[in-house]
């Protein structure tokens, strides 16, 4: 029988900076080798659960603690911050926040210096632990300039070389395109197989982590366990719908067609999914279901021809790209880490200078246009929320635009709290920034761009980190700005953002355009895909499986049913 490694028992801790405790009263055993994924609405505590094993809580989130908590038998609270971190090794959802050295060699090799191992024991073990995560031959490569899951397995090496027990992945998906991250769910699997490694992953995107086996899902709300179980035991239940947690489309699909679930189905992974006896429902529903009203062309706002941009003279990260965006429309701008992304959207802002091409805003020429110039018309979401926040509280943070414009007090409340009310912010109007989440920090800046009201609004990874009821909150309300005209435009590695909210998706691979089409058009095309490191939908599976002829027409037909059926939740 397998040994008990983590034990919460009648464990409960508030922070000192609320009033109400973060964590209730919690029972939980996780067990030697167990792969364990916890998930919950945001600020439902997992992340709090997170930090209490690695002992940022509550060594230095301070707060109090009731009842016990044990690792590998010891008292977490009698112990250090120094102890558990050699017993707990912590990947954090942004590894920019966790880099100590300048090259990945020196990064994987801190903990080891900091323990004082002999030069040539220490290169080897480096050596040795980078093979493991596939980064053997970037052992002299400065950190700052490795995509974003190449950045994952050092941070993963870093805490390896540790030789801890216990692994935990706090949003490890959140800042990765979708092949890499399938690439890091494939490590994650290894490392448990091959050197038994207890796992912990905290992560919104369940479908992804799904693409490997876990043995447990424990589900968290109002920082209580409400369910605790086997993969297809809980995606048969009405569970994760009833805590606003995404389930996997493939799962979605055959619950608004009408099937009933069970555990014995295997719902966990689409190729285990017995569907012999839902395909006929599955088949009626999609004849049933009105597919979605097409988007009609309006005027160009936005017009970019033949830009070309490059960091260092002879590696261009943007080469001869034209597009134009149409006033109303909304776009997701896809494709792999490092494609030139978020390049093109710091063009399109001023924050860099084209080295060559035009870029038009309503037919006039801004390509000489300052920031400030370009700010007035074009709101910029940056993906990390931390590179943008400069205040203590959250209202003045969000105030911070309106006030710099001598926008009237009077009306700077009421803009203010309107925005924090649609963001799900307005509950903390008055507390610290200090005191958030990631995801409520990202829904901080947010909320200061969209009080600004621009013409253009550019989002980078506007929802990572969000849960789906916060998710569909904001995105419902961005839908509800471009109703009234405003043009929105997404970088995302979410394909279900893709797919649901942006008809148009432009696909970028090495700084240029290799598809600008439909977002279904782009899901369905399996080359296109694998060349743009996106991932197919399990709906277009799913269409598959059943006999359906036209499968992007299944795909249209769901992502619209589903969304008006979310819309009751607002």
């Amino acid at each position: 029988m397998k040994k008990p490694v983590i034990e919460f028992r009648n464990y409960s801790f508030k922070y000192n900076s609320q009033i109400e405790p973060s964590l209730h009263n919690l029972n939980l055993t996780i067990y030697e080798g167990e792969k364990v994924l916890i998930v919950g609405p945001s600020g439902s505590g997992k992340s709090t659960i997170g930090q209490c094993l690695n002992g940022l809580v509550p060594f230095s989130y301070k707060g109090e603690v009731t009842g016990s908590l044990t690792i590998k038998g010891q008292e977490a609270k009698e112990l250090d911050i120094f102890t558990l971190a050699k017993m707990v090794g912590t990947v954090l959802q942004d590894p920019d926040g966790q880099f100590i050295g300048l090259t990945v060699g020196e990064d994987i090799a801190f903990t080891l210096e900091n323990d004082c191992v002999e030069q040539e024991q220490m290169a080897q073990i480096v050596r040795d632990t980078a093979k493991m995560v596939d980064m053997e031959s970037y052992l002299k490569a400065s950190v700052h300039h490795l995509s974003g899951g190449q950045k994952q397995r050092v941070s993963l090496a870093g805490v390896m070389v540790d030789e801890v027990d216990i692994l935990l992945f706090d949003e490890p998906l959140a800042n990765l395109d979708p092949t890499t991250g399938k690439s890091a769910i494939e490590l994650i699997d290894q490392i448990h197989k091959q050197m038994n490694k207890t796992i912990v992953i905290i992560e919104h995107r369940l479908e992804d982590v799904l693409h490997k086996d876990v043995d447990r899902i424990i589900v968290i709300d109002d920082g209580r366990i409400v369910a605790d179980d086997n993969p297809d035991a809980l995606l048969a239940s009405p569970i994760l719908e009833q805590y606003h947690i995404r389930e996997p489309l493939y799962v979605k699909a055959a619950k608004h067609a009408g099937c009933t679930l069970t555990e014995e189905m295997r719902p966990a992974h689409m190729h285990t999914f017995e569907l012999k006896n839902c395909k006929e429902k599955l088949v009626e529903w999609y004849e049933s279901v009105e597919r979605g009203s097409k988007v009609e062309q309006t005027s160009p706002i936005l017009d970019a021809q033949h830009l070309s941009f490059a960091y260092q003279r002879d590696q261009k990260m943007i080469h001869d790209l034209s597009f134009t965006i149409q006033k109303g429309e909304m776009v997701s701008i896809v494709g792999k880490n490092g494609a030139g992304k978020s390049t093109l959207i710091k063009l399109i802002c001023g924050f860099e200078k084209l080295q060559s091409g035009k870029l038009f805003f309503n037919g006039k020429d801004v390509t000489e246009d300052s920031i400030k110039e370009r700010a007035l018309r074009i709101g910029m979401v940056m993906q990390n929320p931390n590179h943008m926040i400069s205040k203590n509280m959250i209202f003045d943070e969000v105030a911070l635009g309106l006030t710099i414009r001598g926008v009237p007090e009077n009306e700077i409340q009421e803009r203010v709290e309107q925005t924090l009310k649609v963001c799900g912010l307005y509950p903390f109007r008055n507390w610290p920034i200090s005191a958030l989440s990631f995801g409520q920090k990202k829904r901080v800046t947010i909320a200061s761009i969209l009080v600004l009201e621009p013409e253009i609004l550019i989002l980078d990874e506007p929802t990572a980190g969000q849960d789906l009821r916060h998710y569909t909150e904001i995105m419902e309300f961005l839908v509800e700005l471009n109703r009234q005209g405003m043009t929105i435009m997404m970088v995302t590695h979410d394909m279900h953002i893709m797919l649901e909210y942006t008809p148009r998706a432009i696909v970028i691979t090495d700084g240029q355009i290799i598809a600008d089409d439909s977002s279904s058009a782009v899901l369905t095309d399996r080359a296109l895909i694998q060349q743009a490191n996106l991932k197919e939908t399990s709906l277009f599976e799913l269409a598959e499986r059943i006999g359906i002829h036209k499968p992007k027409e299944f795909v249209d037909r769901f992502i619209s049913f589903d969304r008006e059926e979310r819309k009751r939740w607002q």
